[in-house]
């Protein structure tokens, strides 16, 4: 199932998109899923991030450092 989506645009912008013959819907289209894909993924970072704050530990690295020396 699909639907429609238009766009308005200036008739500039129009006059120069005939110019072309370029599948206009399917260029608009990978440009809109790899758009997606980008807020997709940062959507995910974010959530990760604030799992790993939610995780983190706080370690005194000098106490590390002599144990393994020792």
């Amino acid at each position: 199932m699909s639907e429609v989506v238009s766009i308005r645009v200036p008739k500039e912008l129009r006059e120069k998109i005939k110019k072309y013959k370029i599948d206009w819907s399917r260029e608009i289209r990978a440009f809109i899923e790899e758009r997606i894909k980008v807020f997709e993924l940062l959507e995910l970072l974010d959530n990760i991030e604030k799992n790993a704050e939610k995780r983190r530990t706080r370690v005194d690295s000098v106490s590390l450092i002599r144990e393994s020396r020792e």
